[in-house]
């Protein structure tokens, strides 16, 4: 029997994440688990998304994972899991800062205040005051400092260390020099009897310090996918065999009335069954006013109601609402990992063991060199907590969290992280026509007959026709025949021409509708065409002769105009692809000024343009809403669906713009530039860091007369670097 190689994905969380070098080794345990196909861990968040196939089984991963440090569990929310560790962490910085500040006061004190050095030695003693902080060291590294040797301990036992184990070590170092000199001194020269227990103490102190304000400007950057979290209510008015009850919004289940208050949220996604108002659906479509909700309108969860009450039909729940799926899209994307990405994780992979090595050859080349065991331990504790791959590893997933966050914020959902990079490379953008750069809502201009058939018979048997496209065109004419009152005829073996038109049967005759194009090559003759016409126009065809047209106009959408000036004015190219025919196109394309339009274009064309404009080296982002458009979004190297388009094109993007305005495409691509200029700087900064500091903590300044660099100084550095990588990444929050 032929295996099941369908894939699916699954994302768990994982423990004991702190660096670079973590996320590499996790990613490589979790690839070695049978049944996975891909594996992604993400620092920032501390989890991992899995591609299986049909051979998976969870005990095995457990095991793997386990077996490899780091155990997975059941995936909890961001929030809670941030919270959780904020707390943890703020509990152990509170107890290691109350410890160690005396043991900093008894050592330091007297270097910055001599006196107080002979007051020290006068009343406590020399010997005293070394055991006092021996004690307040000891409980500091193996109370509030015991994460350290938990994670760091058995990833050096698996010869596998991480930034932990750097700090294990170079803590241990300072520690374990320091209680001989106190408790057994004759086996030092007499010159070396030095104690640095301020140095461990202060080094755990401070990095628990930054891991502190890292897990705080960690949980900033998640705020935007909690805040639409917070956007549904916990509980709805439900109406029962005429009563109100309340339940929790997991209770409701589809076809469930529900009754709306003035200023409540809609607890889930449904349509209008009684009353009227006002719902403020900003959240969705980035449009601050206020949209009219009547009997038949739908109404979104999440969005709040106005001054009037609704009763509404619940028609999605639970996952399946459009604030569930956008906070879905949004986790996605979060959790994705650039290509840029990959590299990163392979130096990482490597770094640890690299310092390591530094530190080595530094403490055994200053011992040699200088001779004093005390100053060469100095050095090697330096080059161990200096070096900061977690830096590296924060890098880029913190900052694509951060502007995929602020993209939702603005309406601006990517479905998939990797567009982000794409995007700010993107030189040539195509619209579509319809729906994207005009409203959508094209309106009948003119009914015309070319024979016996009155302008209502025709409308009828054209509506007819259409009633079951859900294309703008379609359904402009089956409401102005609606409106018009008209009875439509029955029509039967219905076929849909792609990108062309309609084809069905009357009675025994065969009725064809569609484009001028569609008319030409079926051989059927036209009797008038004006090629120069702005209006968009159907032909209708009964058994072979030519009986009417309809032609229809669509509005240019209010910021199409200012969009395409926008682009142009970035050096991006912009065209016009659109399957309407060469009148409407070029009209719509000389108000917006955009000088490359091509008319009468199938699907099939779309995607060839597309093709041909990648073959020559660029890189094309297409912008589109209907289900024709589907197969060149998803070729394009960003495709950008409108969310007032189809669920088939939304699917196939990369992008969705849920205000459904053109505008939106330039908001994106600022997004787009601002996260890959902030994941660029804070590289820059987390690799720049290693390269400047690494050989100052080796001594290298102090081979030309220069200070060695203090381990306290030495943690006070690394400790800041990942803070500042993920204060860096928060400044895309004030992107607008």
């Amino acid at each position: 029997m032929a295996k099941d190689m369908t894939l699916t994905e699954m994302r768990f969380g994982l423990d004991n994440l702190s660096c670079g070098s973590c996320v590499a080794r996790a990613e490589k345990a979790l690839a070695t688990a049978p049944g996975v196909q891909q594996a992604r861990v993400n620092l920032a968040t501390k989890r991992a998304a899995i591609t299986i196939d049909a051979d998976f089984e969870l005990p095995l991963l457990t095991d793997v994972m386990q077996k490899a440090g780091y155990p997975l569990h059941v995936d909890t929310p961001k929030d809670a899991t941030v919270e959780d560790e904020q707390s943890h962490l703020r509990r152990n910085l509170i107890l290691a800062a109350l410890l160690t500040l005396p043991v900093f006061v008894l050592e330091m004190g007297g270097h910055l205040f001599v006196p107080f050095h002979h007051w020290v030695i006068a009343t406590i003693g020399q010997g005293p005051s070394w055991i006092l902080q021996f004690v307040l060291t000891s409980v500091v590294l193996f109370g509030p400092g015991a994460v350290f040797f938990r994670l760091g301990v058995p990833a050096l036992l698996r010869g596998a260390p991480e930034m932990n184990s750097l700090v294990v070590l170079g803590t241990s170092a300072a520690w374990g020099y320091s209680t001989v000199a106190t408790f057994a001194p004759s086996l030092l020269p007499e010159a070396s009897r030095h104690v640095y227990f301020e140095a461990a103490a202060v080094i755990v102190t401070l990095i628990l310090l930054g891991r502190y304000l890292e897990a705080g400007a960690r949980g900033r950057a998640g705020a935007a996918i909690r805040g639409l979290m917070d956007l549904t209510p916990e509980t709805a008015t439900l109406i029962r065999d005429g009563r109100d009850i309340t339940i929790a919004v997991g209770d409701i289940a589809p076809d469930d009335l529900i009754r709306l208050y003035p200023g409540e949220r809609v607890a889930v996604d449904g349509i209008v069954t009684e009353g009227a108002s006002h719902i403020d659906e900003a959240m969705i479509s980035g449009e601050p006013i206020p949209v009219e909700k009547r009997q038949g309108a739908t109404v979104v969860g999440g969005t709040i109601n106005g001054t009037g009450a609704l009763i509404y039909r619940a028609t999605h729940v639970g996952r399946d609402t459009v604030l569930a799926k956008i906070v879905e899209m949004v986790d996605t994307a979060q959790s994705t990992r650039l290509p840029i990405q990959s590299l990163i994780n392979k130096i990482t992979g490597v770094f640890v063991p690299v310092v390591l090595a530094i530190a080595t050859c530094a403490t055994a080349g200053w011992w040699i060199i200088g001779g004093d065991p005390a100053q060469a331990l100095v050095i090697g504790v330096s080059v161990l907590i200096i070096a900061c791959p977690c830096a590296m590893g924060l890098a880029t997933p913190v900052s694509i969290m951060v502007g995929t966050g602020r993209a939702a914020e603005l309406g601006v959902l990517f479905r998939r992280g990797e567009a982000l990079q794409r995007f700010a490379d993107v030189d040539v953008v195509a619209f579509d026509k319809t729906g994207t750069l005009t409203e959508g809502k094209p309106t009948v201009r003119a009914v015309i007959s070319y024979g016996t058939q009155s302008v209502d018979q025709i409308l009828a048997l054209a509506a007819s026709a259409e009633r079951q496209s859900e294309h703008p065109l379609a359904q402009a004419v089956v409401q102005h025949a609606q409106t018009r009152g008209l009875t439509l005829p029955v029509l039967t073996e219905f076929q849909s021409l792609t990108g062309s038109g309609v084809m069905a049967q009357l009675g025994d005759g065969q009725l064809l509708l569609g484009s001028d194009r569609l008319m030409v090559e079926r051989g059927l003759s036209l009797p008038d065409q004006d090629a120069t016409s702005d209006a968009t126009t159907i032909y209708l065809a009964l058994d072979g002769l030519v009986i009417g047209r309809i032609d229809l106009t669509d509005a240019l959408k209010p910021h199409a105009a200012s969009t395409v000036t926008h682009l142009k004015a970035r050096g991006i190219e912009v065209l016009l692809l659109s399957g309407d025919a060469a009148g409407p196109v070029a009209a719509v394309a000389a108000e917006l000024g955009i000088n490359d339009a091509r008319a009468r274009l199938r699907p099939e064309d779309k995607l060839m343009v597309v093709e041909q404009l990648r073959a020559s080296g660029r890189v094309v982002a297409f912008v589109g809403d209907g289900i024709n458009d589907a197969p060149v979004l998803a070729a394009a190297d960003v495709g950008i669906a409108l969310g007032s388009g189809t669920d088939i094109a939304i699917e196939a993007a990369d992008v969705v713009l849920m205000s459904g305005d053109p505008a939106a495409v330039t908001t994106a691509r600022a997004l787009s530039a601002a996260t890959m200029r902030n994941i660029k700087q804070n590289l820059a900064w987390a690799f720049g860091y290693n390269i400047a500091l690494i050989p100052v903590a080796a001594g290298a300044l102090a081979l030309f007369g220069g200070p060695l660099l203090s381990p306290m100084l030495a943690a006070g550095a690394m400790a800041a670097s990942s803070v500042l990588v993920v204060l860096n990444a928060l400044r895309l929050r004030r992107v607008t």
